[in-house]
């Protein structure tokens, strides 16, 4: 898992906007950015019906537990999972080292176009993250080693 790069308000302006125009064209319900470790970068779309923690969470574990299926069936790499429901669905696909894109739809969207859409909005969200990766090299955080019983020491001066 890599790491998450330190990022802005400029940069989450511009990951929030590539996931509102992706809930329009792909007529999704959300969209969550989300890092390895399943937590909750950003997301789009009805919070109040879901518990985008929670599906990140999952959705991580999934797509991880699909990682290494792909290893034992001799495949270098499963890069998408996808998940249809009678009344809702999801896709989860890869953006980059440290981050996942989960997209919720209702299942009478086809897959497809919501996969076209994804693969556009994939595009924008890594470019992003490796803009802020470039901007603060190294000073990027893995969300997973965070005590969210004491998080003070994220936003403690550095040396």
């Amino acid at each position: 898992m890599g790491t998450l790069p330190q990022l802005i308000e400029e940069d989450i302006a511009r990951i929030d906007a590539a996931l509102k125009e992706l809930l329009k064209l792909a007529d999704a319900t959300a969209a969550l950015l989300i890092d390895k470790g399943g937590f909750l970068v950003a997301s789009q779309g009805e919070e109040g019906t879901m518990d985008f923690t929670t599906i990140g969470a999952l959705a991580s574990g999934a797509f991880l537990a699909n990682q290494t299926i792909a290893g034992l069936v001799n495949e270098e790499n499963f890069n998408s999972i996808y998940q249809q429901g009678e009344v809702t669905s999801m896709f989860c696909c890869n953006v980059d080292e440290p981050c996942l894109l989960v997209v919720i739809f209702p299942s009478k969207t086809g897959v497809g176009i919501v996969r076209f859409y994804a693969d556009q909005a994939v595009k924008i969200l890594a470019a992003q993250i490796a803009a802020a990766a470039e901007r603060a090299p190294g000073c990027g955080v893995d969300l997973s080693v965070l005590n969210l019983a004491d998080p003070q020491e994220v936003f403690r001066r550095k040396g």
